[in-house]
């Protein structure tokens, strides 16, 4: 029996709805906005050790968020435009739009021309306040031309991306980037992408990524280890030392920190080694349960730590 005509019309309507909405879900997918939380969790970084921010600070902070929004929403596709041979070699990349064939290279194109034009905009305000997101877009160019084929150049040029969203903060506050902070995000931004490069050997090995060529898996193993040491030592560092707490309670906040961070590593590793879950370091961070509660108990002890210490 077939359906009435108003059914018909009716189903007819929702597929032409539904393939106006296609393009706009694929462009979206294009600038991976899950990824934005790097800019939103690192740049107001620096808020944190401020004692009492202007206006101007905290809109200069909000203007640094969008500024590298923009910036790694571009960078995503100039790379998936320059990946898009290798990443139909992936089992996973393969389903990205460009390399699935979902959104033309032009379309692509433009779309990268509108982020920069927009991030132009942006940086005009002030040309050298934003000098970090201009590093990153420089570094980015090389590494997409030459630098991520070149093994473990690769990861240290990402990790730097991390940092620079650090001292981008520091510079719309005008306050000092802490050291041993700027080498534990620099050292957890190794671990990891290290593990990406871990997983990937472990999906498809080397043929999508020349510079996989340079790894192993126990040469990742022990990148792992190395750079896993050096994140829980200079962030204890910095919550002793530099952070917020001040000379008189860093103590006490680095040794309330110890046990979760020990636990976050622990954690991290577990997913990494035996249940094989590190190709998406956002995925792993953002969505995995334990993860997650251990950094809101982390996180809530040490927001009281910091009231009590201003009381």
């Amino acid at each position: 029996m077939s359906e009435s005509p108003r059914r018909q019309d009716t189903a007819q309507d929702g597929d032409a709805r539904a393939r106006g909405r296609r393009p706009v879900a694929e462009l979206a997918a294009l600038i991976r906005p899950s990824h934005a939380v790097k800019a939103i969790l690192l740049v107001p970084v620096a808020l944190i050790g401020a004692s009492s921010p202007t206006l101007a600070e905290l809109a200069g902070v909000g203007w640094a968020v969008v500024a590298f929004v923009l910036a790694s929403a571009a960078v995503y596709i100039g790379n998936d435009i320059a990946d898009r041979h290798r990443d139909r070699l992936h089992p996973v990349k393969r389903e990205r739009p460009i390399a699935a064939g979902r959104v033309g290279v032009p379309a692509a194109a433009v779309c990268c021309a509108v982020l920069v034009v927009l991030l132009g905009a942006v940086v005009a305000r002030s040309p050298l306040s934003f000098w970090p997101v201009l590093v990153y877009l420089a570094l980015n160019v090389a590494y997409t031309r030459a630098l991520k084929h070149v093994p473990l150049i690769d990861v240290g040029t990402v990790a730097a991306g991390f940092v620079l969203r650090v001292l981008q903060g520091y510079e719309m506050t005008g306050d000092r980037a802490p050291a041993w902070l700027l080498i534990t995000v620099f050292s957890m931004s190794l671990l990891l992408l290290i593990g990406k490069r871990r997983q990937e050997l472990l999906e498809a090995g080397a043929v999508h990524r020349p510079a996989l060529r340079g790894y192993s898996m126990e040469l990742t193993n022990w990148l792992l280890q190395i750079a896993s040491v050096l994140a829980l030592v200079s962030g204890l560092m910095y919550l002793r030392d530099e952070g917020p707490f001040g000379p008189q309670h860093g103590q006490t906040a680095m040794m309330l920190s110890t046990p979760f961070a020990l636990f976050a590593l622990f954690r991290y590793l577990q997913l990494q080694l035996v249940e094989k879950e590190g190709g998406d370091p956002v995925r792993v961070l953002l969505r995995d349960r334990v993860m997650v509660a251990n950094s809101m108990v982390w996180a809530a002890a040490l927001g009281v730590t910091l009231v009590l210490v201003h009381l």
